[in-house]
């Protein structure tokens, strides 16, 4: 088989040469050929067009949720956009500076780094975290390791989209070896993610790895999705991305429409259950490929269609770009994506040491290494990759049989205002159902040096729990507590704060309360 790519200004044409390989077994496995330019200016266009992708998106993140950005709402690009990003705004990184801390540890550990090493390096590192990550941050800095850190009676936020916006660097070590992928998306992705959260993951680096060796995007996405179990919500979301697209794929907005009307609504997550926000997983994925496959290998088409979207409006143009980077190469990336580019390619992202030049050449090395150990060649001027057939993953399933029934706001309303309930000792509710997460945040007055909380959690009268509540804001327990797979029936639940201060407080927010049963309203 004899591939083609057509690379920007040039008419030359990149083969790519595919042949069979006996392995020792006797089984034929085919490989590609790549030369080590094409190899490095696919890995160039992949991290460069994914900070293309997340700095467009930015300015919309989480401004639109559940709903599109207005066609008339202007997207800005122009040159001296990315260096004002990167000096003014270095936190819209957040997703590109999370690969890159697990880079680093490859790049001092080797490919047999530890999960433990991986995940003490984000636990430990001083930029701030939301959601999975936070959560899995405070478990391991108390003592609860990978995987049990991800895992959603331990972590709420288990399907939340925190490895999908990380993995890229996963798909990119991993060049047509979509299993190496997926093995490093297990060690890497289970430090923070579990069902369709980890699914994210596998998914976006198994695109990345395809788009190596593979220009349709049709068959990317497909190949990609494969992998993931067929029962999962993740694999039937993008199946209905997929169908919708098939039957108009001239429309993007249709496409949307059929997305956000079945499945705006059935985040489980505490933070998005039954509200317009949605961080979810397979959602997030949904308007990824939603970009893909509408916008049909165009550069300009595809990160406008991710980002109008809406809801994590920067992650998802940052995937969708890095895959059609990947596809396409740094060289075939449009002068007008390209402009300022090379003004920043020297700047360290926030809490790293680590440039988009250096992330370049690391990537290249560890891309080199992985396919040594798959049993590739790799000589000065080219590199054969063993291709791999994709392996399912298995199946896993956060918030199993639980289903969204209530969200309970604390405190008193005035229609404009809400005053939420301080904790100054012990605080009670009831609800009916088989789980409860509580939403709040414990914080230092001005001034106020941080200060650290401790407090139970009782169920039915039993202790369950206790948990320490810090005001730092980079150690903080996201999520106050949570208890998931009671019985279903009447509960009663007591929060014990048991070292109140005078410089700190205690706010409650929200109570998610989870059903044994389906609500008619989801």
């Amino acid at each position: 088989m004899v591939l083609f790519f057509r690379l920007k200004n040039c008419l030359s044409l990149i083969i790519l040469l595919i042949f069979p390989l006996l392995s020792g077994t006797g089984l034929t496995q085919e490989t590609v050929t790549l030369s080590t330019d094409v190899l490095r200016d696919k890995i160039k266009g992949g991290w460069a067009a994914q900070t293309i992708g997340v700095t467009y998106g930015f300015p919309v993140e989480f401004r639109f949720n559940s709903e599109r950005v207005p066609d008339d709402h202007e997207l800005k690009w122009y040159d001296g956009l990315l260096y004002e990003t990167f000096t003014e705004r270095p936190g819209a990184y957040d997703d590109i500076y999370m690969d890159l801390s697990f880079v680093q540890v490859f790049e001092d550990e080797g490919l047999d780094a530890a999960v433990q090493s991986l995940a003490e390096s984000f636990a430990n590192a001083e930029y701030s975290l939301w959601f999975a990550n936070q959560v899995a941050r405070y478990n391991i800095l108390n003592g609860l390791t990978p995987p049990d850190s991800g895992h959603w009676l331990n972590n709420p936020a288990a399907d939340d989209i925190d490895f999908q916006i990380e993995a890229d660097f996963a798909g990119m070590m991993s060049p047509g070896m979509v299993n190496a992928a997926v093995e490093v998306s297990d060690k890497v992705g289970h430090i923070m993610n579990y069902g369709d959260g980890w699914y994210g993951g596998v998914f976006i680096a198994a695109m990345y790895s395809l788009a190596f060796i593979e220009s349709d995007i049709e068959t990317i996405v497909q190949t990609a999705i494969d992998i993931i179990p067929e029962e999962s919500d993740f694999h039937k979301i993008i199946d209905h991305v997929i169908a919708l697209h098939t039957e108009n794929p001239e429309d993007w907005k249709f496409g949307w429409n059929g997305i956000n009307r079945e499945w705006a609504s059935t985040d489980l997550g505490p933070r998005g259950m039954m509200s317009p926000f949605n961080i979810d997983a397979k959602i997030n994925a949904a308007w990824v490929v939603l970009g893909l496959l509408y916008g049909d290998g165009d550069f300009s088409k595809t990160v406008e269609i991710a980002t109008r979207a809406g809801d994590d409006a920067d992650c998802n143009p940052a995937s969708a770009m890095g895959i059609l980077g990947t596809i396409y190469g740094y060289d075939a990336i449009p002068n007008y994506w390209i402009q300022g580019l090379d003004d920043v390619e020297d700047l360290d992202f926030a809490y790293t040491t680590i440039s988009l030049n250096k992330a370049y050449e690391m990537s290249y090395q560890h891309a080199l290494q992985m396919i040594r150990r798959q049993g590739g060649l790799v000589s000065d001027s080219s590199v054969t990759i063993p291709v791999q057939e994709p392996q399912k993953v298995a199946f896993e399933d956060s918030f199993e049989n639980h289903f969204a029934k209530e969200r309970r706001q604390l405190g008193s309303s005035d229609g404009l205002n809400r005053d939420l309930i301080e904790l100054n000792d012990s605080f009670n509710f009831d609800f009916n159902g088989i789980g409860f997460a509580l939403m709040g945040s414990a914080r230092s007055e001005d001034g106020a040096e941080d200060y650290v909380f401790e407090a139970e959690l009782h169920v039915d009268g039993e202790f369950i729990e206790a948990a320490i509540w810090p005001t730092d804001f980079v150690t903080r327990r996201f999520y106050l507590f949570w208890k998931y797979a009671l019985s279903d029936g009447d509960h009663e639940v007591e929060i014990r704060l048991t070292n109140p201060s005078d410089k700190a407080n205690v706010f409650l927010d929200t109570v998610i309360v989870y059903g044994a049963e389906p609500n008619l309203i989801n």
